[in-house]
């Protein structure tokens, strides 16, 4: 692991496992992103990342070992998962916005529930986020009318609306359209120039080069390289990493 205080870690994993009855996903993961630091996680399908994402998000329970988040312990029974999760903001491949609802809306409602924000306050804030996405004048639309592209814009905007302290991001692009991927991209790109804390499992692999302080190689529920992109993605140490390579680009 790359050396940092521990008082400069927003997300640190030690000893993670993580079993579905027989099938042992994640199998011992000792990870961290510091305040502030982009890292891209990498790896074949089933090799445990979005179950590592959920599980820093207490989307899933893990089996055993420890997440803390800024120094709190999230297994933790006493933890509030609520405030937990208002403080990370969580982006999914399938933009998992309410179909029923327009954009205002979907900006607002975890803003009243959870943040408990008057309505003046959160449509506020959400006027401001869909302008930092680009969507301002898509305020009073429906999911149903927008790309994908911007309905993940939409879905960035609303967890950037509970103000959080660090963004997750589980293959962001994966279900979008080729013409549609560099519009999220952007939007990325901007919050890592703006210093948030990033921990983002893509396929992206020009994104990771260019944006990321760190990638992480995952296979078989293992870390199995990591490093700053130019040493993990342009002379990778491991042959298993040098093989998703080569597989990647002979697609």
């Amino acid at each position: 692991m790359t050396s940092v205080s521990r008082d400069d870690v927003a997300i640190d994993v030690r000893g993670l496992h993580k079993s579905f009855g027989d099938n042992h996903v994640l199998r011992g993961i000792d990870f961290h992103v510091g305040r502030g630091e982009v890292v891209c996680v990498i790896g074949p399908s089933g090799s445990g990342k979005s179950t590592l994402l959920r599980c820093v998000n207490r989307l899933e329970e893990a089996s055993e070992g420890s997440i803390l988040i800024e120094g709190e312990d999230i297994r933790d029974p006493d933890a509030d998962v609520d405030l937990l999760r208002s403080r990370i903001g969580m982006v999914f491949q399938s933009f998992n916005l309410f179909p029923h609802l327009s954009v205002l809306r979907n900006l607002t409602i975890a803003q009243r529930r959870v943040r408990r924000r008057s309505e003046e306050e959160a449509v506020e804030v959400a006027r401001r986020n869909l302008a930092r996405v680009g969507l301002a004048e898509k305020i009073d639309a429906f999911p149903a009318h927008l790309s994908g592209g911007q309905q993940q814009r939409v879905a960035i905007a609303r967890a950037l609306s509970m103000d959080p302290d660090m963004m997750l991001f589980d293959e962001p692009t994966s279900a979008l359209d080729p013409e549609l991927v560099g519009e999220v991209l952007e939007v990325m790109r901007d919050l890592a120039g703006e210093g948030m804390t990033m921990m983002i499992v893509t396929h992206e692999m020009g994104f990771a080069r260019e944006v990321a302080d760190r990638v992480v190689f995952m296979d078989a529920g293992v870390v199995v390289e990591e490093g700053p992109p130019e040493a993990v993605l342009v002379a990778p140490q491991h042959e298993r990493t040098r093989r998703f390579l080569k597989i990647l680009d002979d697609v």
